[in-house]
């Protein structure tokens, strides 16, 4: 009987071996086919694109150990190693994250409707991304009712869908998302509207559950029985509001991991444009809704109402005086674990709070100069970040977009430098402290303009849905070229010129 079993188990290693090897000489083969060169002993591929694919790919290694034991282990290791070498392999497989609700049926959405998580596993990677949503907040009963009428979704499970296909960061494709794209891919939904923060339960007193920071330790103590616990990296994502929620709970996951015992796990944070600043609005205005309220209202507000949990050394920084731990530049100083800033330097998400509407019309004078200053406000803050992305561009959300590896500052994309980040942790826990030669980590743009980086996502005319340049853009917001030319000391075609190659 042992003897039929160890047979059955090189059969499949000579299968596998040899499927592997086809697929290999296909690929190398459809390449040379397309023009591409032939293999060297280190593989060259014919693009800047591919090679930094390559470079940024987690290569996999196959596990041999107690294959009899684990079997369909092995084969998902062949089959995931297939489809790294040949990606059209792959067209058929599921890619879709499905909907688990959580184990502790008291941990709970705003309305009382359970919390859960979306799950993609990938058995032969131990890494694991989480990433919390994003989608404002609300702060007081009035603009909570209103946010249930209008955007339930963010507020209730009660009609989520099954499954959820990733984008950006979050997909499983290598050309969409070259450096985690083979790691377990799991997705919190936005439905505690408290910046992820609260510990409050729904009771006959209080209206609505606020359980943002509650859900997060739950989803991970659930994933501990799916596979967690045999993770080398966590890394703690989020965009938005959920990229604030990184930031107030990348160090109590890593704190609840070591209680459990799961010590060797390391975490990290990602945080996607959720560095807000409590600066002055453009144009004061009285606090009615979400919109309108100025930041440091909102959040003095909110905290009271959704009983907020900041990260205990930021509590003691700020004591009386917590809601400060809702701003990224005033929280970064206080957390322990390693984390990447993600931040556009012209955010509409903080232009929108600091009541700048960009409706379509040009702004005026004193808009376009309250812009200018964010700019260099956001910058100041980030200086003494080690590892930030931060393009000069108007925009919103970023590491879940489908051009979130196109986007470039100083000739590195995000998935670059966060390949660069990840190289220069390892490089860290081996006691060599230099970061990699030629792998930048602390990437910010310094142009002084919206969109200034020719790289920045299109814009379009929102009267005509006409895509503009650079140039139409700064008119349609109302720039001086004349005068902007004088302020710099410089011809106006000479900066017109500058303008239009993106300098």
């Amino acid at each position: 009987m042992g003897q039929r079993r160890r047979v059955r188990v090189l059969d499949v290693f000579h299968w596998a071996v040899m499927l592997l090897g086809l697929i290999q000489s296909g690929a190398l083969g459809a390449r040379k086919f397309r023009g591409g060169r032939n293999p060297q002993p280190r593989r060259a591929l014919p693009s800047a694109h591919y090679r930094d694919r390559a470079e940024t790919t987690e290569s996999f290694s196959l596990d041999f150990t107690a294959v009899e034991e684990n079997m369909d282990n092995f084969m998902t290791q062949v089959k995931n190693l297939a489809q790294s070498l040949y990606p059209c392999s792959a067209q058929k497989l599921d890619y879709d994250m499905k909907l688990h609700f959580l184990e502790n049926t008291s941990v709970t959405c705003n309305d009382g409707t359970p919390a859960g998580y979306y799950l993609k596993e990938s058995k032969g990677s131990r890494r694991w991304l989480i990433f919390l949503e994003g989608g404002w907040y609300c702060f007081n009963k009035e603009n909570c009712n209103s946010r249930y009428e209008t955007m339930r979704r963010l507020m209730s499970s009660s009609n989520w869908p099954q499954t959820k296909t990733g984008t950006g960061i979050l997909s499983s494709l290598p050309e969409e998302n070259p450096h985690w794209w083979n790691a377990n891919m799991v997705f919190i939904p936005y439905c505690s509207s408290d910046v992820w923060s609260g510990a409050t339960p729904k009771t006959d007193q209080n209206d609505y559950a606020f359980m943002g920071s509650l859900i997060i330790k739950e989803v991970v103590k659930d994933l501990l029985t799916k596979g967690l616990d045999n993770a080398k990296i966590l890394l703690l994502a989020g965009s938005s509001a959920g990229g604030t929620g990184v930031l107030l709970n990348v160090d109590s996951v890593s704190e609840l991991l070591e209680e459990l015992g799961h010590t060797n796990i390391q975490v990290r944070g990602l945080s996607d444009s959720g560095w807000f600043l409590d600066n002055k609005q453009y144009r004061c205005t009285d606090c009615v809704d979400t919109i309108n309220c100025a930041p440091t209202e909102v959040i003095k507000r909110g905290i009271k109402y959704w009983a907020g949990v900041v990260p205990e050394r930021c509590r003691q920084a700020y004591e009386g005086k917590e809601w400060n731990c809702f701003f990224g530049y005033k929280v970064y100083p206080t957390i322990k674990r390693p984390v990447f800033i993600v931040q556009w330097l012209f955010d509409e998400a903080q232009l929108t709070v600091d009541n700048i509407h960009l409706t379509g019309q040009p702004v005026q004078e004193g808009q376009w100069r309250y812009i200018q200053n964010l700019g260099t406000e956001l910058r100041n803050t980030l200086k003494d970040v080690p590892a930030m992305f931060a393009p000069a561009c108007l925009s919103h959300e970023f590491i879940t977009r489908n051009y979130w590896t196109d986007v470039q500052v100083k000739g590195t994309s995000l998935p670059r430098a966060l390949h660069c980040w990840d190289r220069s942790l390892q490089e860290n826990s081996r006691n060599n402290k230099s970061p990699p030669k030629g792998c930048p980590v602390h990437l910010i743009d310094s142009c002084p303009w919206p969109h200034c980086n020719p790289t920045c996502p299109t814009i379009r005319d929102q009267s005509t849905g006409q895509e503009m340049n650079v140039i139409q853009f700064l008119m349609h917001m109302g720039f001086d070229v004349q005068k902007m030319a004088h302020q710099q000391g410089m011809d106006p075609s000479k900066l017109l010129g500058m303008l239009s190659s993106g300098s």
